[in-house]
């Protein structure tokens, strides 16, 4: 209640002694009419309180989906808004001078994403403020629609939002910058200082790589809470659906150097899933040191990640580099508890890339770190072939050993960084490229070297603290379908680092070789690098 409704005590008289009712006749209209309001707001507030928006909210909403049939969302759109092409819904910009929180100066701000195109699935946006929900609803003056004349913006009425865009002054403080993008299925992009948007993360992947299809779950409704005008980082809540699945999720994004997400996801089942992928991240590999382009392209490297790193429950630090395969290529490694698993970009020099205009260098790495125990599965990698670098074509997820029944809730949390100058690395040596193809090859007896042949690099980490005259040598195994000619390691004066040169033959072109190495000190065995794991698809 403001200052004026409060009268001073002093004005009034009141009996010391008597009834209850004379007291109460005596007390002076003024009073009643502020005692009956008091207790209704003190009500409104108990209510509120115990109904306050949060985690559980959503938690109870999924469950609840979770017993019900499956109810395909309506596709209801004006025809000039469905039929859109994507590079025409592009054309259609959000306002910038109409930015959510933009008029309260807070550090956050909402920009919105119009339907069409690709993207004609509506989601609904709410704010909570206090705990209370309010929805935040679609307005044509949110938008410009100058480049699509056929689109008369007075035919729309609430028709929702492809996704919307979160903005932070991450890069400088004067100006804000996109940090999180939510757009399509369950589809969403983040970055840090100095990134730009790359590979892609996902609420949940179901089924992927299968003959039976994939099942894109997809972020129904969204809830930000609005943020302080000191705050440093913003809380969104999104309701998961999907023929087979529901879920609740939080995340707590923290903008900065590196951009943080902290995970909490509640997951139920409608019904039998074959592969359950948690924490999925879909990027693209098109070519790069160990798969040369086509000869026409002026680029060398063209992809948004160029491995996934992987530590184990018990320390070791995998790194398999990224192929375009001919054909679909899965490929899985079993974890008991992971510490955790990435696509990472490693390269970051310009020269390798030569774009001016996407930036490959400055693409982010995604880092999935778990919270508590995840308990026995694996990190499964899906490589699809792609003609050109428009498909997403590599995806990385972690499937449980253990699969909640129909209606049992499944928890799940972890942290997910967005990296780029402190992307995550081993404490040991970390390979920087992986070439794949000979050198001069001399005749020798009148024949040409018919093996196949790479070479590893290696560098920083324990390398870096060497003596001089230590003795490095080069581990590398091969599965049944390899055959190990040579194996050779020397030191790159260039880089300072190592590298092994490996020359090996196959004993079926239709198949492919998993290879496995690392470097060790010849005195004592100590190891020295991650563990390169390399797979060769079929010829």
């Amino acid at each position: 209640m403001s200052d004026k409704t409060i009268m001073p005590l002093h004005t009034t008289s009141w009996p010391a002694t008597g009834s209850t009712s004379a007291r109460r006749a005596a007390r002076p209209s003024w009073w009643r009419r502020l005692v009956v309001p008091a207790t209704l707001m003190g009500l409104l507030a108990f209510h509120q309180a115990a109904f306050a928006f949060d985690f559980n909210t959503v938690a109870a909403r999924a469950k609840t989906l979770a017993s019900k049939s499956y109810k395909k969302p309506s596709d209801e759109l004006p025809k000039s808004i469905r039929d859109l092409s994507y590079e025409q819904a592009n054309q259609i910009r959000f306002r910038a001078d109409k930015a959510y929180w933009g008029a309260q100066k807070l550090p956050f701000e909402l920009s919105f994403i119009h339907l069409g195109g690709n993207f004609n699935e509506p989601v609904k946006v709410n704010e909570v403020v206090g705990g209370a929900v309010r929805e935040i609803n679609f307005s044509p003056a949110l938008f410009d629609y100058s480049a699509n004349r056929n689109i008369d913006p007075r035919s729309l009425r609430n028709i929702g939002f492809a996704g919307f865009r979160i903005r932070f002054p991450v890069n400088s403080a004067k100006v804000k910058d996109d940090v999180l993008t939510f757009q399509g299925a369950s589809y969403f992009r983040a970055m840090g200082k100095g990134q730009g948007y790359g590979l892609s993360a996902r609420g949940l992947a179901i089924d992927t790589a299968l003959y039976s299809g994939e099942e894109f779950p997809r972020f129904t409704e969204f809830w930000l809470e609005r943020p302080s005008a000191e705050a440093k980082e913003l809380v969104v809540y999104a309701l998961l659906d999907s023929p087979r699945a529901t879920g609740a999720y939080r995340f707590v994004l923290k903008p900065g150097v590196d951009t943080v997400m902290d995970v909490k996801a509640q997951i139920y089942l409608r019904g039998n899933v074959t592969k359950l992928g948690i924490a999925p991240l879909t990027s693209m590999f098109l070519f790069g040191e160990n798969q040369p382009g086509p000869g026409d392209d002026f680029r060398p490297e063209v992809h948004d990640s160029d491995g996934l790193l992987m530590q184990s429950g018990t320390g070791e630090w995998l790194w398999r580099p990224l192929v375009n395969p001919k054909r679909l290529l899965v490929t899985s490694f079993s974890f008991d508890n992971p510490l955790g698993f990435g696509l990472m970009q490693r390269d970051r020099d310009f020269s390798s890339y030569q774009d001016l205009d996407y930036n490959y260098q400055s693409r982010p790495s995604a880092w999935v770190e778990p919270k508590g125990k995840w308990g026995s599965g694996r990190v499964e990698l899906v490589q699809i072939p792609t003609p050109d670098e428009t498909n997403d074509n590599i995806v990385a997820y972690w499937i449980p050993n253990t699969m909640p029944k129909a209606g049992q809730p499944m928890n799940v949390e972890y942290r997910l960084l967005w990296q780029k100058e402190n992307e995550k690395r081993p404490p040991l040596a970390w390979v920087t490229q992986t070439r794949f193809g000979h050198g001069y090859r001399p005749k020798q007896d009148g024949k040409q070297d018919d093996s196949q042949a790479l070479a590893i690099d290696f560098d920083g980490g324990s390398l870096k603290k060497l003596p001089a005259n230590a003795r490095v040598e080069g581990v590398v195994e091969a599965d049944a379908n390899g055959k190990i000619a040579s194996v050779t390691t020397r030191k790159n004066d260039v880089t300072g680092g190592w590298r092994i040169e490996v020359k090996l033959r196959r004993v079926e072109d239709n198949k492919p070789v998993e290879l496995r190495g690392f470097l060790r000190n010849a005195n004592g065995g100590t190891t020295l690098s991650e563990t390169w794991s390399y797979i060769l698809p079929p010829n």
